[in-house]
């Protein structure tokens, strides 16, 4: 039993680590709609993020050729999930830069922007392109953790649990508090530039990149708390 259970829940403690950065990217395209639309959308992204997951699952053999050379190129080895990835960290580093972008340029206004009319249609669509990259990347993880399919399909199911349970609170944690907006956006930045050069087989150990998250989110904490006293 032990040999079941010890497995499920580390891959579970995995998958909801890795499924942060899905919340985190989900809850900032939330924060364009209006109101009575947030919430449908994390509903829509985290539930197809699961829906993608587990139809993966299905696929479990054709998912593990992605892991073979298809070329290489000045003596590096591409294969189909480092294409997958290259394109989701290119994807990640634009999408947080231009918001990055967008959020300064708005602070330097001296008059309020009229705020353009943001298509549910085409946010759900950018979440479903980052759900496929982290879906990919997952299943390949979760191959390598254990080896029963039932528990691989446990894991995700109990991680979008999770994840829809959290998704609300870390979404309007970061509504409230605008620093921690771009904080969030730069961390999105750091696993975009991470899923790039694990696509180029330069692979940077996770546990840096969310050490060095967790640390700058609590100096965040620590400042915040030391202006409000003030």
């Amino acid at each position: 039993m032990t040999e079941i259970i010890i497995p499920l829940l580390s891959l579970i403690a995995l998958e909801v680590i890795l499924g942060i950065d899905n919340i985190i990217f989900i809850s900032i395209l939330a924060d364009k709609l209006p109101v009575n639309q947030r919430d449908k959308l994390r509903f829509w992204g985290i539930g197809l993020a699961m829906v993608m997951r587990l139809a993966l699952l299905a696929f479990v053999s054709w998912i593990l050729q992605l892991d073979k050379t298809l070329f290489s190129l000045y003596g590096i080895d591409f294969s189909g999930k480092g294409l997958i990835l290259i394109v989701g960290g290119l994807f990640l580093i634009y999408k947080s830069t231009k918001e990055i972008y967008h959020k300064s340029e708005i602070a330097m206004e001296d008059a309020p922007a009229i705020p353009k009319k943001i298509s549910f249609k085409k946010l759900l669509m950018e979440v479903v392109v980052l759900d496929l990259v982290f879906s990919v990347d997952s299943i390949i993880t979760a191959v390598g953790m254990v080896k029963e399919l039932w528990v691989m399909y446990t894991a995700v199911i109990v991680t979008v649990l999770i994840m829809l349970i959290a998704s609300k609170p870390i979404s309007q944690f970061i509504t409230k508090h605008p620093s921690f907006k771009i904080l969030a956006l730069c961390f999105l930045m750091m696993i975009g530039v991470a899923l790039l050069a694990e696509g180029f087989q330069f692979e940077i150990p996770k546990g840096y990149i969310y050490f060095s998250m967790a640390f700058a989110f609590l100096v965040d904490i620590i400042q915040m708390k030391t202006v409000y006293k003030k």
